[in-house]
């Protein structure tokens, strides 16, 4: 029901300022909230364990990776420092509120981070690869549905400043020249999703799960860092990215990613039905770490910037590709560069491939800072 309200034009001043995704993990919420679904009942922890492995590979196994190789050291250099600021920032945040909101938030603060590094999979990926609490989810997911629309305001306020900042960076924006020669014929692939392939869709995607589930049994675990889960999430991950390099991301013309966005709402909804509106209060001041986040992202964009002579519109297209995803970065890199939104969309996509990893990884930087 969501989704088919933020297709209706009428609910647009609605869904422009709170995303669906929001309201699939709040309206389950708010019915469990008042007793109208069973937060404990078995099926919800079934279908969060069992249908995410299979998203996560219908999402990943039409990955592009050669078209992302061909952006270039400098676009994917801005990016991944950008993600490094977010994963340093992450940590700084977590040591200046944890005294205000409780020590465990440290896999919380790695789920906000998947999600500023990846995207929405990422975030629910690393809640349920390090048994994220409820209460430390919820709040992660106000920020994280707060501070991006904030920041990408304010980088598409940024654009009346490209020509300033790019002389004073003595910019290279000769690489722009040679990015819109790449980007060249890269668009958005719009599929429709048939009865016979989805079913097709889902059993690949259940082997795959399945296979995955069953390595992780024969894998080395390590006591609140590597569960059997966690190991499903990083093989099944890996599995998708490795048969996208095979005629499998073919996949996609059956729309498989559209497939795996359908599970990974399945999945999101189950989660909010497992929460509570009681485990709201650290909200308020998690959204100023999140801001502390930002803060650190930028100064590294900045400095990166500086060291690689990146223009602004790198800038710009890293930290919304970070922080904004699929479904924002394309807009911001259209903003600056006319021509360049499918630069935007490969950078997100890359954070797709990596925010689970980087997420896992933060997590376990900032448990460090946890005593």
């Amino acid at each position: 029901m969501v989704l088919l309200a933020a297709r209706n034009k009428r609910f647009d001043p609605v869904f422009n300022v709170l995303p669906s995704v929001f309201f699939i993990y709040f309206l389950p919420m708010l019915a469990s909230t008042f007793g109208l679904i069973d937060p404990k009942a078995p099926v919800l922890g079934l279908i969060t364990s069992n249908i995410l492995p299979m998203s996560l590979f219908l999402l990943l196994v039409t990955v592009d990776v050669r078209a992302i190789f061909r952006l270039g050291g400098k676009a994917l250099g801005m990016f991944f420092i950008g993600s490094a600021g977010v994963i340093v920032g992450a940590a700084v945040a977590y040591i200046l509120v944890k005294h205000r909101v409780g020590s465990e938030f440290w896999a919380g603060f790695g789920a906000l981070s998947a999600s500023w590094t990846g995207g929405s999979a990422n975030m629910i990926a690393v809640k349920e690869a390090m048994s994220v609490p409820d209460q430390v989810f919820l709040p992660m997911v106000v920020v994280d549905t707060i501070v991006p629309y904030v920041w990408m305001g304010l980088l598409i306020a940024a654009v009346k400043w490209q020509p300033a900042f790019d002389r004073w960076n003595h910019s290279d924006r000769s690489v722009l020249d040679s990015l819109k020669a790449k980007a060249e014929g890269i668009k958005a692939v719009t599929v429709r999703l048939t009865l016979p392939g989805g079913v097709f869709l889902l059993s690949c995607a259940l082997v795959a799960g399945s296979l995955a589930q069953y390595a992780a049994r024969f894998m080395p675990q390590v006591k609140d860092i590597l569960s059997p889960y966690a190991w499903t999430i990083i093989i099944v991950s890996a599995m998708g990215l490795g048969f996208s390099f095979t005629p499998v991301r073919k996949l996609e013309s059956a729309g498989a990613t559209k497939a795996g966005y359908w599970l990974l709402y399945f999945v999101l909804t189950a989660i909010g039905s497992k929460a509570s509106l009681s485990n709201l209060g650290a909200s308020l001041v998690l959204i100023i770490g999140g801001f502390v986040i930002i803060a650190v992202h930028l100064i590294f964009l900045l400095a990166g910037a500086r060291i690689l002579r990146a223009p602004l519109f790198l800038v710009a297209a890293a930290s919304q590709a970070n922080i904004g995803g699929v479904a924002s970065a394309p807009v911001v890199a259209a903003v600056y560069e006319p021509g360049l939104a499918s630069v935007g969309l490969l950078l997100a996509i890359t954070g797709n491939i990596v925010g689970t990893y980087l997420g896992i990884l933060c997590a376990q930087f900032c448990r460090l800072f946890s005593a």
